[in-house]
């Protein structure tokens, strides 16, 4: 039978390997920390939990089924400058506490498994953490402790106060769902109307003179009557505006210039530009705000792409819940010069001319590879779409210097073959998206930039309004 331990009271410990048990009315955690003299950790190592379950002379051995962990402590394996191993117990469930529960027990045993000593901890209310026992050094021997000190403070100021280091900010709740965004209708030209042809003046014979000669011809074209430009722009100007949604305003594409002579090609990009050309089988590594043709280099232009984005689950520190799943969203927004023209996104995914199209929703990052997949066939995009931002939102609201291997990459669709890859190093971003990047016209050529700039949006909808900069 175990003796029973009153708050404060202390025992002595015979046993070299001992085995530190909880019993608790709700899902739970149990972790240990190893203090010096002065209450710190000497490192991180010093803290043992689900995310690092062993340290010197103390592991996490995984409970039964509903029951967490127990520590398993080997005082001979402790190492000397360490003067006390300190056993926490943390409720799992967020808003929960002690006080709503019956009193945790926590029991120590031999490494038989046989009861040695158990305290009931008695006299929590508003706390959710317990220091519930500690084994410490008394001299060349070691005796327990029933301590059942509440912390209010929470799981970070506690482990923070003992010297452990904070990695990670807690993940931050779910975030409410989005408003329905429902894409703009993408506006129709406007209906060209002939000016109307004068009717011809009655004919009457003139005297017969003789002909002059006949004037040289002239080597410019006959002038456009003013009527038909007067009368397609008017018609354009009053086209009705499309209806608000949390989008910007779609406006009408402008139309088309009349032709004009033909221009000399441009001269190639100097290197100052920062431009790179496609080799065939080769990736282009691009660094921020480098451009890349989208013309191969035996001079043929891609015509069916794929832009992949990637990225790998938050890399939790020694802080920190269980690893949350991290709910990005890729999504490319059509820009006709300065104004939204369309959305491909989870919600919509294809654009409404069927050029661009989204592979559907990843919520977790989980997996090798390309999470989500936006396919772009270059030869359908409408004239006036003048530019394509590739943007990812976090969902949950996880910020990207919380992630690794966040990714996007072109891909050539007709050979599968990787042509470009752009790698974000989160850093310091705190933002909750990214304008990753951007397809352009330049003349009669499609070209690909880099961007990699944060912006503070959690869906499509609080992204949009903030694009117009990087056009």
């Amino acid at each position: 039978m175990a003796t029973p331990l009153s708050k404060g009271q202390n025992a002595a410990l015979t046993a070299a390997d001992l085995r530190i048990s909880v019993q608790v009315g709700a899902a739970a955690d149990l972790s240990a920390l190893l203090v010096t003299d002065t209450g710190k950790v000497r490192s991180d190592a010093d803290f043992v939990f689900f995310n690092q379950p062993s340290g010197p002379g103390v592991r996490l051995v995984p409970g039964s089924a509903g029951q967490p962990s127990s520590l398993a402590v080997s005082t001979a394996a402790v190492p000397a400058d360490i003067a006390k191993v300190r056993a926490v117990i943390t409720l799992d469930t967020p808003g929960s506490t002690f006080g709503s529960l019956p009193a945790p027990l926590a029991i120590i045993a031999d490494a038989a498994g046989v009861p040695l000593y158990e305290y009931r901890i008695d006299g929590l209310a508003s706390e959710a953490i317990v220091i519930a026992v500690e084994v410490y050094r008394r001299g060349d021997a070691w005796k327990v402790r029933a301590v059942g000190q509440g912390y209010a403070g929470g799981f970070a100021a506690l482990v923070t106060d003992h010297g452990v280091t904070v990695d990670d900010a807690p993940a931050p709740p779910p975030a409410p769902a989005p408003p329905p965004f429902t894409p703009p209708p993408a506006p129709a030209p406007p209906p060209f109307t002939p000016p109307p042809a004068a009717a011809p003046p009655p004919f009457t014979p003139p005297a017969f003179t003789p002909p002059p000669p006949p004037p040289a011809p002239s080597p410019y074209p006959p002038a456009q009557p003013a009527s038909s430009v007067s009368a397609a722009l008017q018609g354009w100007s009053q086209q009705p505006p499309p209806e608000s949604s949390w989008t910007p305003p779609v406006s009408p594409p402008a139309p088309p210039p009349p032709p004009a002579p033909a221009a000399p090609p441009p001269a190639p990009p100097g290197p100052a530009t920062g431009e790179v050309s496609l080799v065939k089988g080769r990736t282009v590594n691009l660094l921020k705000g480098q451009r890349v043709s989208l013309r191969k280099d035996d001079g043929v232009a891609l015509t069916q792409v794929r832009m992949g984005l990637g990225w790998d689950p938050i890399r939790r520190g020694l802080f920190g819940g269980r690893t949350p799943e991290v709910d990005l969203d890729a999504s490319a927004v059509l820009f006709a010069d300065h104004q939204v023209a369309d959305v491909c996104y989870y919600g919509q995914l294809s654009s409404k001319d069927g050029s661009i199209r989204h592979n559907g929703d990843n919520r977790t990052g989980e997996g090798d590879g390309d999470d989500e997949v936006i396919s772009v066939d270059l030869t359908r995009i409408p004239a006036h779409i003048s530019t394509i931002l590739f943007i990812v939102t976090s969902y949950k609201g996880h910020t990207f210097d919380q992630l690794s291997n966040a990714f996007c990459r072109l891909v050539d669709a007709t050979v599968n073959a990787e042509l470009a890859r752009y790698t974000l190093d989160g850093g310091n971003l705190r933002c909750t998206g990214m304008v990753m990047a951007k397809m352009f016209r330049s003349g009669a050529e499609w070209k690909l930039a880099a961007i990699g700039e944060g912006m503070q949006a959690k869906h499509p909808g609080e992204a949009v309004p903030q694009l117009a900069r990087f056009l």
